[in-house]
């Protein structure tokens, strides 16, 4: 301090040599220190990054305490907030509920409604995040019965909105829950736009829906309104060796599942008449090349499709013990030739 600049300058040339000796190893000081201090450094437990997040679950599986993150989380969803906050919470919350197990089973009932009510949300984004939220509450047994009164809300949405994430994100959660019977006449309502789904071009919504839909094709009382559900012309491309193998595989599983309610004692002492556009048309009508198809996939390169694909083909076969029905069964299902 009071010194002129010449005199600076002149201190800093005697100092020139001293610093140019002490840079290297005060360097290495100085970045040893900031690396300890950012060791030390902790985010605040508000932040949504993963690696809070994770950080949060390493810090619980050490100490054995609540580290409060849920409950923060689902508090601030109370709060007005805007579309974007409100999604980025909900995404968090998903987040927590998986790496967070102990603090995710003290929820309660009343969480399970408070994110259920996102599902009103007039943003999709909110929506799609609520049942991301709802899929991962759907792990942990004691939330089931109340998730599952989201069912039919779900549903709706599948149907009502064309969105291929939101198909996605409703659909797993709905794959995960065991549907009660009351929802039954909602599924039947949206049998269109789940066959809508499964002939669109998203892989992993086309997925999800054949899973829920292989699920569906087990209940008597809905295996009709599938079979009778309008399809595309071009339903049968779904079995094309082109396709992805996973979606081969569901779609194959899909077919099992149909040709065994076909083939019920209880399905076929009914007289079921089908539209002339139905998937029972397209998949086990006259005009149908399902057994084409089927050869096909048999030498298809996944083993995963070629067992399917035979698993198809004997279950396309007459069941051995319907007596007195077998002429009728055997004209009826001569999907192949005795040579194939």
């Amino acid at each position: 301090m009071g010194k002129s600049v010449p005199q600076c300058l002149g201190h800093l040339d005697l100092r020139k040599s001293v610093v140019g000796l002490a840079t290297g190893a005060g360097a290495i000081y100085l970045l040893y220190k900031a690396i300890k201090a950012g060791l030390k450094c902790k985010p605040p437990l508000c932040t949504a990054s993963p690696i809070c997040i994770a950080r949060l679950a390493i810090e619980r599986e050490r100490h054995g305490r609540d580290s409060g993150e849920l409950r923060r989380l689902l508090n601030s969803l109370e709060c007005k907030q805007d579309e974007y906050v409100r999604s980025m919470i909900l995404h968090s919350i998903t987040r927590c509920v998986y790496l967070l197990e102990a603090e995710a089973s003290a929820c309660t009932a009343d969480d399970i409604m408070l994110v259920g009510d996102m599902l009103d949300d007039k943003d999709n984004s909110v929506k799609i995040q609520a049942l991301n939220a709802l899929k991962a509450f759907s792990g942990i047994r004691k939330f089931r019965l109340k998730i599952q009164e989201h069912s039919i809300k779900v549903l709706e949405l599948i149907s009502t909105i064309w969105d291929t994430e939101l198909h996605v994100a409703g659909l797993r959660l709905l794959n995960n829950l065991p549907l009660p019977d009351y929802v039954h006449p909602q599924l039947r309502r949206v049998m269109p736009a789940l066959m809508e789904i499964v002939q669109s071009d998203y892989i992993l919504a086309q997925v999800q829906a054949l899973r829920l839909l292989s699920y569906l094709a087990q209940k008597n009382d809905l295996l009709y309104d599938i079979l009778n559900c309008q399809v595309h012309s071009n339903f049968l491309n779904l079995f094309q060796s082109t396709q992805p193998g996973s979606l081969l595989f569901e779609v194959l599983v899909f077919a099992e599942r149909l040709s065994e309610g076909l083939n019920a004692p209880h399905y076929r002492t009914v007289k079921w008449h089908y539209n002339e556009q139905s998937l029972h048309a397209a998949l086990f009508g006259d005009e149908s090349r399902l057994a084409d198809r089927l050869l096909a996939l048999v030498i298809h390169p996944e083993e995963e499709v070629q067992i399917q694909a035979c698993k198809v083909i004997v279950s396309l076969q007459c069941p051995q013990d319907l007596g007195p029905r077998q002429s009728s069964c055997q004209s009826s299902h001569s999907y192949f030739k005795s040579g194939e």
